[in-house]
């Protein structure tokens, strides 16, 4: 499945830009959030092809949003990329683990999450 419709969960306003602006010059339309709640109000609203999750967000974090989402029915296929400053190993093992596709450190390299994103499609 194609991926065009990309949301990105992270509470840093400059990550959102970043990300945002790195995904529309590929074409795709992105929605964001800052927290667990508006993530799943943008789910509600409309299903996405991928999420790019950060993990160190107030409230729920990114490996426990990761766990809800991929372990609902109804999002369980949407595939998420971790892309965090969680550099640990066990910090990539427990991403995974929670049911992410990928794990990507900050600062995001563009050549590796298009060769992230692109091994998906």
């Amino acid at each position: 499945m194609p991926i065009h419709k990309v949301l990105v969960v992270d509470d840093s306003k400059t990550e959102l830009m970043f990300l945002t602006d790195l995904l529309q010059k590929q074409g795709m339309q992105v929605r964001t959030a800052e927290n667990a709640d508006e993530a799943f109000r943008c789910l509600a609203q409309e299903k996405p092809d991928l999420i790019l999750m950060d993990v160190v967000m107030p409230g729920q974090n990114g490996f426990q949003l990761t766990r809800a989402i991929t372990r609902d029915p109804q999002y369980a296929d949407v595939p998420i990329i971790m892309c965090t400053s969680k550099s640990q190993e066990t910090d990539k093992v427990w991403g995974m683990r929670q049911g992410a596709r990928g794990y990507i450190t900050k600062p995001v390299d563009p050549a590796e999450l298009q060769a992230k994103i692109a091994a998906l499609n």
